[in-house]
């Protein structure tokens, strides 16, 4: 399909697709020259702390140094910042959308500084608006938010010659109610996404096999957009007020943030600011995490960008990428894995329970495309087969594209083996339900499973990975096949909270993590044996070596920790 199909391909194009693993920043060509407009990441979970609500985080502007003055960065005027949800796949388009604009004022232009004397420079205000018509029509419900400044230092913000207050009551007075219920805060945040950045662009040194790995976004600052909004706003208007249970299908959404600029910009000579003109143009969007990273090639990243998720369903020329990962390349032996020593424990398929074969370009289960053993699962025709198995040689389509495109529903055979008595086609012990299949890359939430509380013992960074250990290994949730909650099942993918390490999940998905978890088991499983085998440890004890934010988040709305400050970071 590609040319690393080729025999030809070089090593160092191997490693090409691995150093563009950091979430969205700087991620495509033309969005690179653009920070202000730059999705670093999206973040959409239930709110721990107030469970009849989700929490929304879109951030942008990547890598800002918190001493970077005198014009510290903040969010660009002449932009639309969006953020999409949708939560009815039979109806295309957003159901509820959320846009931003921000308007900045000097106070004091005689001035280099950015804070004196109580006035800020760049101050910056904002207006949300909110559509529940696909954009049809807008409501204002924040007429005039306040963004806090930069978190300067000690003298600009605590002193009397500053703003004599403190930067956690700046935050605290930046939280705005909306006149339809929601909190909303805009402003600068540590930038809670976590990646060994370094060993990444050292020819895929992740985890590094020499010397400590560090975290490449530590003590840099991010722009965050936070949104806490009820579940009742969400959900599908035709959902029942309560859940029927904690996987219900009706209380799914999708999340997904956007910029947009102007299509026409035009310098001026003597200074002034630029001239502005024409249609809105989407210039960034993100969904789930690393897609345009570590999946799109580079030729295509800025036309994935230009692209909505509904525009995904019709134009399917990136689905490749996807049913054959190259990532996938550098986890098979017979391929690139040699290459990528750090990446050694990461293995794919290539003979699961002695039939099936995920290498790229494989039939992976296309085999048993309309044969009885796929009957009334989701691999029949009749049900998903048409989006699941669409062809031969796309072997991930039932696990990586789904996983971005679709969501994962709670429905044979994507289910826990647990249950399943030896058949990865049978019902097993359901585990997770995000499912919204409109075919678009979109961070999927099912709103109706609780939450796990962040000091609970249970809680874990890998999310539905380790919800699927327990529910495989722990007797209080392995010794049945029924639906109970098992702790984790609200992380990543579905949804993502700000704890969960989705750069390590990613990575063990790619390497068939999920296929084990419903009970298609690495290559070295013996029948009648036990599924918990040297290369299913070794996928699952895989770490890249940074496995934390370097700071703690906060236990209440916005969560994002406080950005780092100009006089601290970098010392």
């Amino acid at each position: 399909m590609k040319k690393f199909f080729s025999n030809f391909l070089t090593v160092a194009l191997c490693f090409w697709g691995l150093a563009a693993l950091a979430s969205s920043h700087r991620e495509a060509p033309l969005i690179a020259n653009d920070p202000l407009a730059d999705n670093t990441d999206v973040y959409a979970f239930v709110s721990p702390d107030n469970p009849n609500t989700v929490t929304i985080i879109a951030n942008y502007i990547p890598a800002e140094l918190p001493f970077g003055g005198p014009n510290y960065f903040t969010f660009g005027e002449n932009i639309r910042y969006e953020i999409h949800i949708d939560n009815d796949a039979t109806h295309p388009g957003d159901e509820v959308t959320y846009r931003f604009t921000f308007t900045r004022v000097n106070e004091d232009p005689t001035t280099f500084f950015n804070i004196r004397l109580g006035a800020r420079n760049l101050r910056t205000s904002y207006k949300c608006e909110r559509s529940m018509d696909g954009g049809n029509t807008w409501t204002t419900i924040v007429a005039d938010g306040d963004v806090p400044p930069a978190n300067i230092g000690p003298r600009s913000i605590e002193s009397g010659v500053g703003l004599n207050t403190t930067y956690d009551q700046l935050i605290a007075d930046a939280i705005e109610t909306a006149t339809t219920g929601e909190k909303v805060f805009c402003g600068p945040a540590d930038d809670p996404f976590f990646v060994d950045l370094g060993g990444v662009f050292d020819l895929g040194n992740l985890p590094r096999q020499n010397g400590s790995s560090l975290d490449g976004l530590g003590q840099y600052n991010v722009h965050t957009i936070a949104i806490q909004v009820p579940i009742s706003t969400l959900r599908k208007v035709t959902a029942a007020p309560t859940p029927a249970n904690i996987l219900d299908g009706d209380y799914v959404i999708g999340v997904w943030a956007s910029a947009s600029r102007r299509a026409m910009r035009t310098l001026s000579t003597n200074g002034d600011s630029p001239a502005i003109a024409g249609d809105w143009v989407q210039v960034s969007r993100l969904g789930m995490p690393l897609t345009n990273e570590a999946v799109i090639p580079i030729g295509m990243k800025d036309y994935w960008n230009s692209l909505t998720p509904y525009d995904e369903l019709a134009d399917t020329q990136l689905d490749g990428f996807f049913y054959n990962p190259e990532l996938a390349l550098y986890m098979d032996d017979s391929q690139f894995g040699g290459a990528v020593p750090a990446m050694a424990k990461l293995r794919i398929q290539r003979n699961s329970l002695g039939s099936f074969d995920f290498g790229n370009g494989q039939d992976g289960l296309y085999g048993l495309k309309g044969s009885a053993a796929v009957a009334g699962t989701a691999l029949d025709d009749a049900v998903f087969g048409t989006l699941l198995l669409p062809g031969p040689g796309m072997p991930r389509s039932v696990d990586l594209w789904p996983i971005f495109h679709t969501g994962v529903p709670n429905f044979p055979p994507y289910q826990l083996a647990t249950g399943k008595n030896g058949n990865p086609l049978a019902a097993g012990k359901p585990f997770i339900n995000n499912f919204l299949p409109n075919g678009g890359d979109m961070l999927r939430l099912n709103m109706a499973t609780p939450p796990t509380q962040r000091n609970d013992a249970a809680f874990n960074s890998l999310g539905i990975v380790q919800a699927a250990v327990l529910g495989l290994t722990d007797p209080t949730y392995a010794s049945n096949d029924s639906l109970q909650w098992i702790p984790n099942m609200d992380g990543f993918p579905n949804g993502r909270r700000l704890e969960d390490d989705v750069t390590r999940i990613e990575l063990q998905a790619v390497s068939g993590v999920a296929l084990a978890a419903i009970g298609l088991w690495y290559d070295d499983y013996v029948s009648g044996g036990s599924p918990v085998t040297t290369k299913l440890v070794n996928v699952l004890s895989y770490s890249t070596g940074v496995s934390h934010n370097d700071k703690t988040f906060k236990t209440s709305f916005p969560y994002v920790a406080s950005p780092w400050r100009g006089t601290v970071a970098g010392n």
